[in-house]
């Protein structure tokens, strides 16, 4: 059953006052709409009241810093693809918003929706997760910033508060000398919804692991930093024993369901055997 557009109510205001007083208001904030739509045309959107956040200039831009990247909460897929500093220094965000839909969902999709909508399954979690990622809050009240690595508490759920919208993502400019790995699997090889997918980014010191990143998509209630698996290899040398250690750490450390794309067995296997392909570019 579709819709009725006459139920719903939308004003997309140039400001971002005006946004944040909407939102504060019981306004539910809307980006790029390639989540929300598929709910509206469905006829199972529960909100009623939405606010606009795409003429807002303030939430655009990529912009370089000489510590830190900073993306504006409106930057789509497609935007990302084409930025030549993230090709050079964050490739597996590049990956990840090729993996995302469509092209037209690409050209109108932005990377806060897929933050926000907090689906254990989205393509830029573990990507964001393994650069260390921060997330800008904006209320009427002001900003704030949390490590991304903190702001998913469950599924579909986060630390942001109903008054709060995504204002930047930042990412540390520290990729430099890293080996990075990311893949997802899925029924196809594009537009499908990842069973598996993992990213990790390590800098080695000859065969000594100085620092490590690890993160997983669809094997939790919502996207994970592989935290005990990290600590089981940093500072160690990578060998076939270090390995096998972190395949049996990151196997208990997930807790992968069954549903309509997978099995739970089926979830572990392939987190373990990614996690393998990963640290064994670390052996070359």
């Amino acid at each position: 059953m579709r819709a009725y557009v006459p139920e719903y109510d939308l004003v997309a205001p140039a400001s971002l006052k005006e946004a944040l007083r909407l939102v504060a208001d019981q306004a539910r904030p809307m980006a790029g709409g390639t989540d929300l739509m598929v709910l509206f045309e469905a006829g199972t959107l529960p909100y009623r009241r939405l606010v606009s956040l795409w003429r807002i200039p303030e939430l655009r831009g990529i912009s370089t810093g000489e510590t830190h990247m900073t993306l504006g909460a409106l930057t789509t897929y497609t935007e990302i693809q084409q930025s030549g500093i993230m090709q050079d220094e964050f490739p597996l965000l590049v990956k990840a918003a090729s993996w995302t839909g469509a092209v037209a969902t690409q050209n109108r999709g932005t990377l806060a929706g897929n933050i926000a909508n907090a689906s254990p399954a989205a393509d830029s979690p573990p990507a964001l997760l393994v650069y260390d990622a921060e997330i800008e809050l904006l209320s009427s009240s002001g900003s704030r910033w949390v490590p991304y690595a903190g702001f998913h508490t469950g599924y579909k759920t986060s630390v942001m508060q109903p008054d709060e919208i995504i204002g930047h993502i930042r990412l540390p400019r520290t990729t430099a000398g890293c080996v990075q790995y990311l893949r997802k699997v899925g029924t196809r090889r594009a537009q499908a919804i990842a069973k598996v997918a993992l990213a990790g980014m390590a800098k080695t010191s000859g065969a000594v692991v100085e620092r490590i990143r690890i993160a997983l998509a669809s094997v939790a209630p919502m996207p994970i930093r592989c935290a005990q698996t990290e600590t089981v290899l940093a500072g160690r040398t990578i060998d076939r024993a270090a390995i096998e250690k972190a395949m049996a750490t990151i196997a208990l450390e997930i807790a992968p369901i069954s549903d309509v794309r997978s099995t739970q067995d089926y979830r572990r296997r392939v987190t373990v055997n990614l996690l393998q392909e990963f640290l064994e570019t670390l052996l070359a």
